[in-house]
């Protein structure tokens, strides 16, 4: 076990590195590699730094992956005070590492944690410990094609106490899985499941955090989306009305003449991978509409040949044609393309500037490695 210390970017906070002496070997590492799955496998090392109302953020660490140790009486045991964000590192050609828009990230980590009371992470710790856990863990980056490091930051109450109130205390941590395809099928157009009988989230809820609660309720519907052969399922808001978003992505319709369609409301994540999709749209002339879409809009534009696809994004699966929507009483079936897909022409030029085949013109790219 090697223990080192070093300056962190911030000059108030000194990082210490303790290496892993049971870290994996070259071998069974590439073994991993060779077949990642997704969240399945997890690297070598993790960052936990330490919050509480009277030291505020400090004790920034890289150390050994392992079991989190926990009170019985954890506070997000009990209240669920917990927010996370998701986003990856591509190894490009001349083997450097780099990640997308995390300053995007840090971002709305630090929304979803006001909206959970929690304290908000500075943008240049959040930035700094993927560079030091990128620093340890760096040939974990796998190099086959479209495949990625996962990281996952999240953040939870670790006071040891049973009152509703916010944490006095809270640990930030950072960990890594390699990711090959999030379905399983690979990037084909997949069905989704129309929930009628559960919401995702509500008016004032928490529904434009990255919050675990979110998740949890969604659960129960996403089994039921694969019960009737779907891999996602899409919810409605609360009148069941107007699309909101899938279980974990969001979602956008294109018409025939061109414009892109994203549903937009208070209690929707901002999702980074739909923004970065809709500038990319704007960049070819496309136009972007961002507002309350009714689930009869999509009924009808299908029939009258108005809408021509559909797709779902996130930073998981990036991009993914639907290819049908069920419900108890609604089918839509979407048109086969009469040439090259919208949304798999998008995916591809994201793809190709997060592992720099084409140049960053809006500077989205940010290198961990160096």
């Amino acid at each position: 076990m090697t223990i080192n210390l070093l300056p962190m970017a911030t000059p108030d906070l000194l990082w210490q590195v303790t290496r892993n002496d049971a870290a994996k070997s070259a071998e069974a590492r590439a073994a991993i590699l060779a077949d990642p799955g997704f969240g399945k496998h997890f690297t070598d090392h993790m960052v936990d730094i330490c919050w509480s109302e009277k030291g505020g953020w400090h004790r920034p660490r890289v150390q050994p992956y392992g079991p989190i140790s926990l009170d019985p009486a954890a506070a997000v045991l009990h209240y669920a005070q917990e927010v996370f964000e998701g986003l990856k590192a591509y190894r490009h050609a001349d083997g450097s590492i780099w990640t997308f828009r995390p300053e995007a990230n840090a971002a709305r980590m630090q929304r979803s944690a006001k909206r959970l009371a929690l304290p908000e992470l500075p943008v240049e710790y959040f930035l700094e410990s993927l560079k030091q856990l990128i620093a340890v863990d760096g040939d974990w980056v796998p190099t086959a094609p479209e495949t990625s490091l996962y990281l996952r930051p999240f953040m939870f109450a670790k006071e040891a106490f049973l009152g509703v109130r916010p944490a006095a205390k809270v640990n930030y941590y950072l960990i890594a899985s390699p990711a090959g395809a999030y379905f399983t099928g690979g990037v084909t157009p997949v069905a989704i499941w129309l929930s009628t009988q559960y919401a995702r989230a509500g008016k004032g809820g928490t529904g434009a955090a990255k919050t675990g609660g979110n998740y949890a309720s969604s659960l129960v519907a996403q089994a039921e989306a694969y019960d009737h052969g779907c891999a996602q399922v899409l919810f409605l808001d609360g009148s069941g009305t107007y699309l909101e978003e899938l279980g974990g992505m969001n979602v956008v319709l294109v018409t025939k003449d061109g414009r892109l369609i994203t549903p937009e409301s208070d209690s929707i994540l901002e999702g980074i991978t739909l923004d970065s999709v809709l500038q990319l749209g704007r960049d070819r002339g496309l136009k972007v509409e961002q507002r309350p879409v009714p689930l009869q809009e999509w009924v009808d534009g299908v029939a009258s040949g108005e809408i021509v696809e559909a797709f779902a994004c996130g930073t998981a699966a990036v991009l993914t044609p639907i290819s049908e929507l069920k419900g108890e009483h609604v089918s839509i079936v979407m048109p086969e393309p009469s040439g090259e897909r919208v949304s798999m022409s998008l995916r591809q030029e994201l793809t190709d500037i997060q592992y720099g085949r084409v140049p960053d013109r809006h500077n989205w790219l940010m290198r961990l490695d160096a």
